[in-house]
């Protein structure tokens, strides 16, 4: 993980980076910030574990929420607008899912996970269905927030 977040800071150098975490909890930003010289590049994160978070200080809309639910590509792409705005960066991720032990009241398994980014030209989520507990859920997920995050910036 340490040296995907290593290429992520590298890749970026003249561009800022913000983070909305959802199931992974901090989990990019830690690895982000384990990197010599990140504050070039990484502004910071904001772990919306909840719907209220995400509503306050993402400025996701209720109705989004209540009609997709959490765990879905519009709320993925809401969330990544959300921080980009509120910390003021060029280049924001984000990720929201469903790491178990169970699934959403809206159908989505364990281990569906929405990964939102959003640039100066591109707004876009994806869909991903990971395997594994817990943190193998986790871990796959902040890996292709750093795989999604290189692609739109070689």
């Amino acid at each position: 993980m340490d040296e995907l977040a290593g290429k992520v800071i590298t890749a970026l150098r003249g561009k800022t980076l913000a983070t909305a975490e959802s199931c992974t909890g901090g989990m990019i930003g830690s690895a982000l910030t384990s990197v010599a010289g990140s504050s070039a590049v990484y502004k910071g994160g904001v772990i919306s574990y909840v719907n209220e978070i995400k509503q306050k200080l993402l400025n996701v809309p209720a109705d989004l929420l209540e009609n997709r639910g959490a765990v879905s590509k519009e709320v993925a792409e809401a969330m990544a607008v959300g921080v980009k705005t509120a910390l003021n960066a060029d280049i924001a991720v984000s990720v929201t899912g469903l790491a178990g032990p169970g699934g959403d009241d809206f159908g989505n398994p364990v281990g569906t996970v929405f990964i939102g980014y959003c640039d100066e030209k591109t707004c876009m989520s994806l869909e991903y269905h990971f395997a594994g507990d817990r943190n193998a859920v986790r871990e796959q997920a902040a890996k292709a927030a750093f795989g999604l995050i290189l692609e739109h910036n070689r």
